[in-house]
């Protein structure tokens, strides 16, 4: 399969099930939360046309956006697939969501490109090169959108998101993987196993339940992410261990509005679906690929900013 990219209710009670804010203090949940809980939409900026976030912001109650992609340039070397790492254009457009009161995410990686897991030689170097993207942006959670080549990288992906989360107090960690329709498939389906085996250092795995191999135009996209979720549920539980509650609390929810990049189309019906499932059950984490694909009334990003947590 192909895949392209890659929040709930009650702060307190977030911090009661020992999910992403387990440890922190209502307030520090609160300020973290800006960045990793509700909707948080990609913005993938070297696409032309892409909607002013702020303006979104006021027009659909979105809080959040994951900025992407931060990939790999020389040796182990962060830099936008856009730019420099030191992009002006960016902190601005960061600043400017931070000024009307949201926050961002910072993703790593993606479809396709050269990526740090694959550059740097070991799981130090490649948590150094994340670790100078969170002190620049001064971010409270990145999400690693692990896809491609970069998948046989995995354990060192986790070991070097181990070593973030260790320098870097209350962040939070996301890993963004493809899905089939029943939960997580190939190379993907051991690293649950993989992030047990070394303490579990992923707050948050996000599912991409839209590029499925069987290529059907007429598949309902609400009913199959619902499925690839409760999938992924049953694998996270196996491997993790723990009550169903707190295993949904790291669960979360990356589509694409519109026309996906098989033959399939996930509707603005379809995103309602998964909106009354991430509510009903309590995931973390509601997200699409991506901003400027969205409609000139924004149907799609209005679903996504009900979900608040």
């Amino acid at each position: 399969m192909k895949y392209r990219r890659t929040l709930t209710c009650g702060l307190v009670a977030a911090v009661a099930a020992g999910g992403i804010w387990a440890g922190m203090s209502v307030s520090e949940a609160a300020t973290t939360g800006l960045a990793v809980r509700g909707g948080a939409p990609y913005i993938y900026t070297p696409v032309s046309g892409s909607k002013d976030p702020v303006k979104v912001m006021q027009a659909t109650g979105v809080k959040a956006f994951t900025i992407a992609f931060i990939l790999n340039k020389g040796t182990c070397t962060p830099t936008w697939d856009s730019g420099t790492l030191n992009d002006s254009s960016k902190q601005k457009m960061i600043n400017a969501i931070r000024g009307a009161g949201g926050d961002v995410v910072v993703s790593f990686g993606g479809y396709s490109g050269n990526k740090l897991g694959n550059s740097c030689s070991n799981e130090t170097k490649l948590a150094a090169a994340y670790q100078k993207v969170i002190d620049l942006y001064k971010l409270k959670a990145i999400d690693i959108d692990l896809e491609a080549g970069e998948v046989s990288q995995s354990k060192k992906v986790l070991k070097a998101l181990k070593i973030v989360k260790q320098k870097n107090a209350g962040i939070s960690t996301i890993l963004t993987l493809g899905t089939g329709k029943n939960g997580l498939e190939g190379d993907e389906a051991g690293i649950p196993g993989q992030a047990a085996a070394i303490g579990s250092p992923v707050d948050n795995w996000t599912i991409m339940p839209f590029d499925f191999s069987d290529n059907d135009s007429s598949l309902d996209h609400g009913k199959a992410t619902v499925s690839a979720s409760e999938g992924l549920h049953k694998q996270l539980k196996s491997a993790l261990g723990g009550s169903d509650a707190s295993i949904y609390a790291k669960q979360g929810i990356s589509s694409m509005n519109g026309q996906t990049d098989s033959n399939g189309n996930v509707t603005v019906a379809n995103f309602k679906t998964m909106l009354a499932y991430v509510q009903q059950h309590g995931l973390t984490r509601f997200t699409y690929w991506e901003l400027s694909r969205d409609t000139s009334n924004l149907d799609y990003t209005k679903v996504i900013g009900k979900f608040q947590g």
